[in-house]
């Protein structure tokens, strides 16, 4: 918890030295985890790999060397980012702590570009964010050009580094080009920034950007204050909503859908059940996204329905949470949208609901991508980790950790630990259920190896005269009623586990079933499965989350433990900072975080000097804000 420094630590605005910097602009005494190393090297002069969890503080690390270096007269920092929502909020965020900075993209005037770029070619700028494929323009790099011959390119930085990789999540083929920055300018230090990297991925980004002479440094993936839960499917918009109501209700989420259609559907579902809720998609005209996406950031409690479209370089610290109505591709694509979580380091949840169509159709996307043989083995790989994820009886965060390379002890804090499923020997269920496939491509005929979906499988294991059971006379087959003593819901979570597990394909446009190899091993009876079994995860409580009688608690007002006096202090701070945010067209965080308003809520500075040692309140800020801020404790 921030406690208030004394005065004399604020250093001359002149000062190079990266800790005052982090101290006098951004009001933060102290640098977190390895920033400090890189913020070194960076301005230094080296090149750097940073693995940084989202709300890590990444920005800093190039931020504060930025700032350094131009002091030090060494000019701008280009930074490459591939969003334009990213570029507007990093700016705005900049200039209200004092430093100069812009942005140029598509929604500037020819005026506005143009005397942006006269900013940046004067040296007067400390930081410039434009998007890859901007920067790798001939005009652009003429620019830089000119910039580097009079010694004032500074340092590159490249954001959302694993765009690069084809390997990764999010391959852009525009950051592609981004090597000809080391190839025209290998005396200026670059520094590329990334949540979310595999051992592969991060391989590719080295070779992509002629990074193999950077310093890698990786910090731990850990998000600790996330929970991640996973259920099995049943009724998941009734899930989804009981999810809200029980333990969000009012907070800001993003709800993510596979399709644009589910995306406008659900949406308009949550609305419907009193939930505000917005849906943002590919398929929307801009100017809706981009009205969406500015009511999610500056209003609070909206829950934002999305496809993957939305999220990378989204700044909200307050949200909540992250739900998922259908599986990601991978791992590297769940950690990432679920990182948009809690960047405030306040409690959040990752929440996802699973079923066996989200294998099937994950796996088929990958079966039936135009992609060669080597990036589908790739592909189904990633894909098995994140079914192991979904399955696993042990501690979610342990695997999760455990696929980048992070050794870590049970946490504690997700469902399997805070509940431990219940498991099963299923060995024999399992073989049932191969032994019923195997008896459908006997009996088929002229129907194929896998002519037969889980519907009509777990109807004929279960002894039920369908219409089609009659049509295929599959009421005579051995397997024939042989799993009458379990439910239907039991069946689909085996079957499930054995598409998940790889002992089952599902096969065509209609999800028909086949045998892998690795089924013979089962029905020999050579393999024992333990399964969970097939329930809900129970949701468990949250301390201090919800008051006795149904009310919400203090605690959920503010990111620290506030007593009513000093409640009523952070709330009439709040309403100060939202005149504040509109005056200025920014989103209400922009000006100050939470956690910023509960410490001068709880502390009640009196003065400007103990006001200005409060984490987060740095010397331009001080100076606009200040006595303002005062003034509302006073009143309060």
């Amino acid at each position: 918890m921030s406690t208030v420094a004394p005065p004399s630590r604020r250093p001359s605005a002149a000062s190079t030295e990266p800790l005052h910097i982090l101290d006098e602009v951004f009001g933060y005494s102290a640098f977190r985890g390895r920033q400090r190393e890189i913020v070194d090297h960076v301005v230094g002069g080296g090149d750097a790999l940073v693995l940084m969890p989202t709300g890590g503080g990444k920005s800093l690390c190039y931020q504060v060397p930025a700032i350094a270096r131009h002091r030090r007269g060494q000019g701008v920092a280009i930074v490459v980012s591939p969003l334009i929502a990213l570029m507007h909020d990093q700016v705005g965020a900049l200039e209200e702590v004092g430093v100069h900075a812009a942005f140029l993209n598509s929604t500037l005037s020819l005026e506005q570009a143009q005397h942006v770029e006269r900013e940046m070619m004067s040296g007067r700028l400390t930081l410039l964010y434009a998007a890859p494929e901007r920067v790798t323009t001939p005009r652009f790099l003429a620019q830089l050009d000119s910039l580097h011959e009079r010694g004032l390119l500074s340092l590159f930085a490249i954001d959302e580094a694993h765009c690069v990789s084809q390997w990764g999540h999010d391959f852009r083929s525009e950051y592609l080009g981004l090597s000809v920055l080391h190839e025209r300018y290998p005396a200026v230090p670059r520094i590329a920034l990334t949540a979310t990297a595999d051992e592969h991925t991060r391989a590719d980004i080295i070779e992509r950007l002629q990074l193999q002479d950077a310093q890698v440094f990786i910090s731990s993936f850990d998000r600790p204050n996330i929970r991640y839960l996973i259920v099995e499917k049943d009724n998941p918009r009734a899930q989804l909503l009981r999810f809200i109501r029980d333990e969000h209700e009012g907070e800001a989420g993003v709800v993510y859908c596979q399709s644009r259609k589910k995306v406008e559907e659900t949406a308009a579902w949550l609305s419907g059940e009193g939930i505000a809720a917005l849906p943002y998609h590919a398929g929307l005209d801009a100017a809706v996204r981009q009205r969406h996406q500015d009511r999610f950031l500056r209003e609070e409690g909206l829950v934002m329905v999305a496809t993957i479209a939305f999220g990378m370089g989204i700044d909200k610290p307050d949200v909540r949470f992250v739900a998922h109505l259908d599986l990601p591709k991978n791992i590297e694509s769940y950690y990432q949208e679920t990182g948009r979580a809690g960047r405030d380091g306040a409690p959040a949840e990752a929440w996802m609901a699973y079923g066996l169509a989200d294998v099937v159709n994950q796996r088929r996307m990958i079966d039936e991508s135009p992609a060669g043989d080597d990036f589908k083995r790739v592909q189904r790989g990633k894909l098995d980790a994140l079914l192991a994820l979904a399955e696993t009886h042990e501690c979610r965060r342990v695997r999760l950790l455990g696929y980048f390379g992070e050794a870590s002890e049970p946490c504690g804090n997700c469902d399997n630990c805070l509940q431990p499923p219940a498991t099963w020997d299923a060995t024999e269920a399992a073989r049932k259920v191969l032994s019923c496939i195997y008896r459908f491509r006997q009996h088929g005929g002229g129907y194929g190896p896998s002519a037969f979906g889980a519907g009509h499988l777990i109807d004929v294991l279960r002894g039920k005269n369908t219409d089609k059971v009659a049509q295929y006379r599959h009421e005579t087959l051995s397997t024939f009623g042989i799993g009458a003593d379990l439910s239907e819901q039991q069946w689909r979570s085996v079957l499930r586990q054995l598409v998940a597990l790889g002992h089952v394909v599902a096969e065509g446009e209609f999800n028909t079933l086949g045998l892998t190899e690795s089924a013979r091993n089962v029905l020999r009876g050579e393999v024992q499965l333990q399964l969970r079994v097939a329930a809900e995860t129970k949701r468990a409580g949250r301390s201090g989350r919800v008051a006795k009688g149904g009310g919400k608690s203090a605690a959920k007002a503010a990111p620290v433990d506030l007593d009513a006096a000093a409640l009523d202090r952070f709330q009439a701070l709040k309403g100060w900072r939202a005149e504040v945010a509109r005056e200025h067209n920014l989103p209400a965080y922009v000006v100050f975080h939470d956690a910023a308003l509960a410490e001068m809520a709880r502390l009640q500075p009196s003065s400007l000097d103990e006001l200005g040692g409060i984490s987060g309140v740095g010397a331009k800020k001080l100076e606009a804000y200040g006595r303002e801020i005062l003034r509302v404790l006073g009143e309060g």
